[in-house]
C-alpha cells in the first residue's frame, strides 16, 4: 500500500481526471512486479513448452496439413493458438488468484477507497495491467515465432493489439466470477474452466474434426474466438470470423467490466 501513497503522491488532494487514478493503480502494479519477474514469466512458460513438445515433436509426423484452403506448416497452426493461451494465462493468473488475495486477504482495495479511488477506477487499473501482462506475453511469443520462422504476414503485427483485447476480456470477466468466490478451493473451478479450454478450443486441431452439434458449443468459447482471430492475423488469412472474434471479445469483456464494478460497489461500499 505504501508503493499506491507514493504513486498517488500530491494527487490526493484533488479529484482525479478521467482515467489517472486507473493508470496509477497500473502503475503500483509495476512497481510490485518489477522485482518478482520469474512469478511474472510462469503463465508465459506453458504455451512455449506445449509450442516445442508438441508443434515441433508432433507436428514432425504431421503432413498435408491446411489452414482456410492453403497447406500450412502443423507449427504455423498451433503457434497463433499458443499466442492466445500466453493473453489468456497472462490475464487470468492476475484477475483471480492474485485479484483474490488483494481483495479477501490484503484488503488493498478497502484502503484505495479510503483516496479519491472509486470502484471504476480500481477495476478499469486492474484490466489495464491485464492487458499489459497478456501484451507482453505475446510479444514475447511472437519474437519466438519470428525467430523459429512461423510468421510469413504484415498482418501478424496485429496479434499485439489481439492480445490486449483478449487480456481485457478475459481480465474482466476473471476478476468478475472472483468476486463470487469465498475460498482458496473455489479456484479449482477456474483450472477446470481453463484446462479443456486450452486443450479443445481448436488450438491443437481444426475445430472441424468436432461434430457439428459439439462445434457450436466450441466456437462460442471465448478462447476459440481468440485462437481463431490469433491464427488468423499470423497466417494473413484475415475473414469475417476475425471480426466477429472481435465484437465478441468487445462484448464479453464489457459484460465482465459491468459486472467486477457492480460486484465491488456491493463488497466494498457496504
Amino acid at each position: 500500500m505504501a508503493l499506491f501513497n507514493a504513486a498517488l503522491g500530491a494527487t490526493v488532494a484533488r479529484p482525479l481526471r478521467g482515467g489517472e487514478a486507473a493508470r496509477m493503480l497500473l502503475w503500483r502494479n509495476i512497481l510490485v512486479y518489477r522485482r518478482a519477474w520469474l512469478v511474472f514469466i510462469t503463465g508465459f512458460l506453458e504455451p512455449v513448452f506445449y509450442l516445442f513438445s508438441i508443434g515441433i515433436g508432433v507436428g514432425a509426423m504431421v503432413v498435408g496439413f491446411e489452414y482456410a484452403g492453403k497447406p500450412v506448416d502443423y507449427r504455423e497452426f498451433v503457434a497463433p493458438g499458443m499466442i492466445a493461451a500466453s493473453a489468456m494465462n497472462g490475464a487470468l493468473l492476475d484477475a483471480t488468484f492474485n485479484f483474490f488475495f488483494k481483495l479477501k486477504y490484503n484488503k488493498l482495495y478497502d484502503q484505495m477507497l479510503a483516496t479519491p479511488l472509486r470502484t471504476a477506477d480500481i477495476a478499469i487499473g486492474e484490466i489495464l495491467w491485464n492487458q499489459l501482462r497478456s501484451g507482453i506475453y505475446v510479444t514475447a511469443f511472437l519474437l519466438i515465432m519470428v525467430a523459429m520462422d512461423l510468421v510469413h504476414s504484415w498482418w501478424a503485427l496485429l496479434v499485439v493489439p489481439a492480445a490486449l483485447l483478449i487480456g481485457s476480456a478475459f481480465g474482466a470477466v476473471g476478476m468478475a466470477l472472483t468476486t463470487y468466490m469465498s475460498s482458496w478451493q473455489d479456484f479449482e473451478k477456474v483450472t477446470l474452466a481453463m484446462m479443456p479450454m486450452f486443450l479443445f478450443s481448436a488450438t491443437f486441431f481444426p475445430v472441424t474434426a468436432y461434430p457439428e452439434w459439439l462445434r457450436w458449443i466450441v466456437e462460442f468459447t471465448p478462447l476459440y474466438r481468440g485462437v481463431v482471430l490469433c491464427r488468423e492475423l499470423t497466417l494473413g488469412v484475415p475473414s469475417w470470423g476475425s471480426l466477429v472474434s472481435v465484437v465478441y471479445l468487445l462484448a464479453f469483456g464489457a459484460i465482465g467490466l459491468v459486472v467486477v464494478r457492480r460486484r465491488l460497489d456491493s463488497l466494498l461500499l457496504t
